[in-house]
């Protein structure tokens, strides 16, 4: 089984219901990308990643820049291990509030426009795909990945840290877990 890297972005310039929406890292972030890279580098040539995607969000492609640019790679971009979709009738104001109830129930629970357990699903099937990778995404799609792979209904599985490095192993069809990243207190809740 190929190895394959989830990586959560680093320490970003604002939190959600910040200045912006789209955060680019902070200098502690960007400290932490180059610490996320040189780990990745430093695997066993068979473990490193020969591959490097990201998540749309700037914070994710700048977490995801030093270690591309260290493996002479292109950063592919996909949504699929974006952030987790906002329903359409929500305002920015209300996301957090949102985020927040359903950081205290299951993936079926999760109210919107959107089959949650399914987008999980989604995020999963997409990164069986990916061996030899190094995935920059964000705290709630790891969950969502992560809660899957353990057969758990409970949103949150696990706290990543910043840049928190979570080890899987893909045939191309099937995804396992390895192990969890460093987990700590964060912001999100």
């Amino acid at each position: 089984m190929a190895r394959l890297y989830l990586i959560r972005h680093g320490r970003p310039s604002s939190t959600w219901g910040g200045h912006d929406d789209d955060p680019g890292l902070d200098e502690t972030g960007r400290g932490q990308a180059e610490a996320a890279r040189d780990w990745l580098l430093s695997r066993p040539e068979v473990e490193r990643p020969r591959l490097v995607v990201s998540s749309p969000l700037r914070r994710c492609r700048e977490t995801a820049i030093p270690t591309a640019e260290s493996l002479g790679v292109a950063v592919e971009v996909d949504p699929v291990v974006g952030e987790i979709p906002t329903p359409v009738a929500l305002s920015a104001e209300e996301r957090p509030g949102w985020l927040r109830g359903a950081f205290q129930g299951t993936w079926q629970a999760i109210p919107g426009d959107r089959d949650y357990d399914a987008w999980r699903g989604d995020i999963v099937a997409s990164l069986a795909a990916r061996g030899n990778t190094a995935v920059f995404s964000h705290y709630v799609a790891i969950n969502a990945a992560v809660s899957r792979l353990m057969g758990m209904d409970r949103v949150l599985a696990f706290r990543p840290d910043h840049c928190s490095i979570t080890v899987l192993e893909t045939d191309g069809t099937t995804v396992r877990l390895v192990e969890t990243g460093a987990e700590a207190a964060t912001n999100v809740l």
